[in-house]
Parts: C-alpha cells; sequence; structure tokens
C-alpha cells in the first residue's frame, strides 16, 4: 500500500488540475473541467481513512494525465472561433459581420 499524500501534494494535484483545465481554448470545456476538480475535491474533503485518501488521490492524478491529453487533442482541432461567453459584448454588434462572415 502506497503512503498516504501530504496536503502538499494534494494541494500541488489540485493546482495542477486547475492549471490543466487553463489549457483547455474551449470555454465550455476549461469551465466544465474546472468545475469537476473543484467539486471532486470538496465532495473527498472530509475523507479520513488513509486507504480511501490513497484511492482518491490516485484517481485524481489519472484524472490529471486524461486531462492533459485531452488538452493537446482539443487544442489540435479547436475552433477558429472563440465561445459566444468569450467574446466582448459591447463590441458585438460592430463585428457581428466579421464573425459571420
Amino acid at each position: 500500500m502506497a503512503a498516504t499524500p501530504s496536503r502538499g501534494e494534494v494541494l500541488s494535484l489540485f493546482r495542477s488540475l486547475l492549471r490543466t483545465a487553463r489549457g483547455f481554448s474551449d470555454y465550455n470545456i476549461r469551465e466544465y473541467t474546472k468545475r469537476r476538480t473543484v467539486d471532486g475535491f470538496r465532495h473527498n474533503k472530509d475523507i479520513s481513512d488513509p486507504s480511501s485518501i490513497c484511492a482518491a488521490f490516485a484517481d485524481g492524478k489519472s484524472q490529471l494525465e486524461v486531462a492533459k491529453r485531452q488538452a493537446v487533442v482539443y487544442s489540435l482541432y479547436a475552433p477558429k472561433l472563440k465561445s459566444i461567453m468569450e467574446l466582448n459584448h459591447s463590441a458585438l454588434p460592430e463585428k457581428l459581420p466579421q464573425i459571420l462572415s
């Protein structure tokens, strides 16, 4: 059985997941990844059993690897247009003909 991860290792995993989420160019995927990270850590914050902590940490590490691979794949096939959530809404009427053409 692996040693229980330290608080620093858990925080490092959390920061790495959030940093990886920033790598997604698509707003929806980026926000979903951030939300899932925060929700997962909140859900597991009260775990006290060492084996459960190790299992949750291992799951988090595997999710980090998946997110890193997905960020690369999404960057290869990312659309050139920004999401409506990322557009500057005050400039939208001026740029609408450019966006639609």
